[in-house]
């Protein structure tokens, strides 16, 4: 199977989509769960089939998620999937020299950084009712090595490499019916530079 390439948002408009908090946590439940109807991810977020529908078709019209019509036994209700199995990324230099294309990536990467923080926080709070083998599993770190911007560019498509490897392992393993002790699984990595 030939590698599907990273989708990377470098439209202002498609890059717009995502300033809305509501569509970054249905495409975060969409594609940690693969595939779903308007009516099961509604469920998920608290809010009407109507409202929830909406913004997948906004999602669907700039390409980051498709119908899934052989998903549709019933033919009764949509099914939606990703587009990708690597989700989609962005960067910021794409945008520059634009102001409205810097507020856009500045308010998308704001809710990105909440929408993190609280899948984070909600796992620190319910830490003790996971299994021991889940907490000592579980990790928190920084690291603050002095880098140039070339080498945190190559860190960065490592670390990439690194967890689209366990992804894949991870799915393989689903696929051939492993499912045992299996849980999704976040990983926040962030690089940047700071002066202390």
């Amino acid at each position: 199977m030939a590698k599907e390439p990273n989708p990377s948002i470098t439209d202002l408009d498609a890059l717009k989509v995502f300033t809305h908090p509501l569509r970054i946590e249905l495409y975060r439940h969409l594609y940690t769960a693969r595939s779903a109807t308007a009516s099961r991810l509604a469920e998920q977020v608290d809010e009407a089939v109507s409202l929830v529908s909406y913004h997948l078709r906004k999602m669907a019209a700039h390409g980051f998620i498709v119908e899934a019509p052989e998903l549709n036994a019933d033919g009764r209700e949509r099914w939606w999937k990703p587009a990708s199995e690597k989700g989609w990324s962005f960067r910021s230099s794409d945008f520059v020299g634009d102001p409205e294309g810097a507020a856009v990536v500045g308010q998308v990467t704001r809710q990105l950084l909440t929408a993190r923080a609280e899948r984070y926080a909600a796992y620190l709070d319910q830490q003790s009712a996971w299994p021991k083998e889940w907490t000592d599993a579980a990790f928190t770190a920084e690291y603050l090595p002095r880098l140039t911007a070339a080498e945190l560019a190559e860190l960065n498509e490592e670390m990439h490499a690194l967890v689209r490897r366990w992804e894949e392992r991870g799915r393989a393993a689903e696929e051939a019916g492993d499912t045992a002790g299996r849980e999704q699984v976040a990983l926040h990595l962030y690089g940047f530079p700071y002066r202390p």
